[in-house]
């Protein structure tokens, strides 16, 4: 009953915190069990958990116009705190929305990933940023799945802040990262993201991470085509994930409804006016 009490306390305040006190109290009584100091685990009578629902949200186009202006503003260099700008967050966020990809994927793009010219712009995802706790950030030689490596058609204004960013970038060898530190390394993840937060503080924006450019992509794509489609652009194995993480649900239903129910059950006096 201990146990349970305490589980339950912990699920009021965070569902992934009390799964994860779970495991690990089971593990340490089960231990205490092997070595004979109770008699059984008391974690093997408690209560389900329950995960509560999850609704994904997505920005809108509007939404994402006002961090893009909200950025632009911050990269003015016009606060007076912090350090000033060095104007790559702005071509980040491009990145993000004309590819889908998560934010350790495109601070690892290189030079050779870039294919802008005598066709349609393509971008190469094939590596990630990894970060380890008191050492540089570095780039690591494949996405988070294997599924995630692959090749993106960018729309034009992605391609646009790319050849931008390109002009700025003083080393343009092959293995070349497009986005980088003033001392020419990879930039941490936990960086940019604290960047993005403080430009939109300035503009009174809250609760937008890198992750949510993913989201309003894969929104916008399932709501023009079909949420397969979504998945393939996130690298994504089964549009399930994609379906419970990524896409806003669309409360509108089909007005095609209306026509076969008018079809169907209109009342006959009103058919034969």
């Amino acid at each position: 009953a201990r146990c349970d009490r305490f589980i339950k306390g912990l699920a009021k305040k965070s569902y992934s915190r009390a799964r994860q006190s779970r495991n690990v109290l089971r593990l340490a009584l089960g231990l205490a069990v092997r070595l004979e100091v109770i008699p059984r685990n008391p974690m093997d009578g408690i209560a389900r958990l329950h995960k509560p629902p999850h609704v994904p949200d997505a920005m809108t186009p509007a939404e994402v116009d006002a961090v893009r202006f909200a950025v632009a503003f911050w990269e003015m260099g016009l606060s007076k705190s912090g350090p000033k700008p060095d104007g790559q967050l702005s071509a980040i966020i491009e990145v993000m929305l004309g590819t889908s990809a998560r934010i350790g994927e495109v601070l690892a793009l290189r030079v050779r990933d870039l294919h802008l010219e005598g066709g349609p712009p393509t971008i190469r995802i094939a590596g990630t940023i990894t970060n380890v706790k008191g050492k540089t950030a570095y780039r690591q030689d494949h996405p988070k799945t294997a599924r995630s490596r692959r090749t993106v058609v960018v729309p034009a204004f992605t391609a646009e802040a790319v050849k931008r960013r390109l002009v700025q970038l003083g080393d343009q060898s092959a293995d070349a990262l497009l986005f980088q530190s003033r001392n020419g390394t990879a930039l941490a993840t936990n960086n940019v993201r604290r960047q993005l937060r403080r430009a939109l503080e300035l503009a009174g924006i809250e609760g937008v991470t890198p992750h949510s450019f993913r989201r309003a992509v894969a929104t916008a794509v399932k709501d023009a085509a079909n949420v397969e489609l979504a998945a393939e652009l996130l690298g994504h194995a089964d549009p399930k994930i994609t379906i419970a993480h990524y896409v806003r649900r669309n409360e509108r239903v089909n007005p095609l409804t209306a026509t076969v129910l008018e079809e169907r059950f209109s009342p006959e006096w009103l058919r034969h006016e």
